[in-house]
């Protein structure tokens, strides 16, 4: 499949980048709408992404750059170059949180608050994100006989960057009706989306051949089990906080 989506000024534009670029537009117009919908400032949201979108970008390069260091240390040239992929969503989320944080306290702002505006649409650029990797014939999966295989260099292997956009779209939807419906405390949302995504992704992750490595371990599946208890935690002290209230 042909990773180039079309060409300007003789400059090849990747499906990898306007895919990735499309989920965080419409990311952004969700949590926009939310913003107007609790009265949180727009202005502030707007800010926020300015600073950590890019954040994000350098986080999630910097993450896989360092797990594959082996390749890297003897390609530097290739190190900023991540128009044929080589984005880690631990990275960038990493970097965002960080970026939210510093954010938040010169502002004023209730970091829970803003995250959990943030968190839905989060889920929905990862859900359309993830074609960037079909495109491109990376991040899947082992051999499968399973109907819904995808065929990659003449074999049927499982189509993982499927089952983890589903896993996000459906995560999206739920934090959107939990939002609306459910939600009493701020980081409620942040607690369920490092739950619920974690637990998703360390599922797909056993299933992917090209997983980072970090002593003999998959980096993903170490940091997803870190992210659910991290989650638990977060959720449980909310409960406390709220139960003596």
């Amino acid at each position: 499949m042909n990773p180039v989506a079309f060409t300007i000024f003789g400059v090849d534009i990747m499906w990898y980048g306007v895919l990735i670029s499309t989920g965080v537009l419409l990311g952004v117009v969700f949590a926009l709408r939310e913003c107007k919908r609790i009265g949180f400032k727009e202005d502030n949201l707007l800010d926020f992404l300015l600073y950590a979108i890019p954040a994000a970008i350098i986080g999630a390069r910097a993450y896989y750059v360092i797990f594959s260091w082996d390749f890297y240390s003897k390609n530097p040239d290739q190190i900023i170059n991540i128009r044929n992929g080589g984005l880690a969503i631990h990275g960038a989320l990493i970097a965002g949180v960080i970026v939210g944080v510093l954010f938040c306290k010169k502002r004023k702002i209730k970091v829970l608050e803003l995250l959990d505006i943030v968190m839905p649409s989060v889920a929905l650029g990862q859900a359309i994100g993830r074609w960037g990797n079909f495109i491109n014939q990376e991040a899947h999966g082992g051999p499968t006989d399973l109907p819904w295989g995808i065929i990659v260099n003449g074999q049927k292997v499982h189509p993982t960057f499927l089952y983890e956009s589903i896993i996000d779209l459906c995560i999206f939807l739920f934090l959107m009706w939990f939002r609306k419906n459910k939600k009493t405390t701020d980081g409620q949302v942040l607690g369920l989306y490092l739950i619920f995504y974690s637990a998703g992704r360390f599922f797909v992750e056993g299933l992917r051949t090209d997983s980072l490595m970090f002593l003999g371990m998959r980096v993903a599946q170490l940091i997803s089990l870190g992210s659910i208890l991290l989650g638990v935690i977060l959720l449980v002290y909310l409960n406390k906080k709220k139960a003596q209230k």
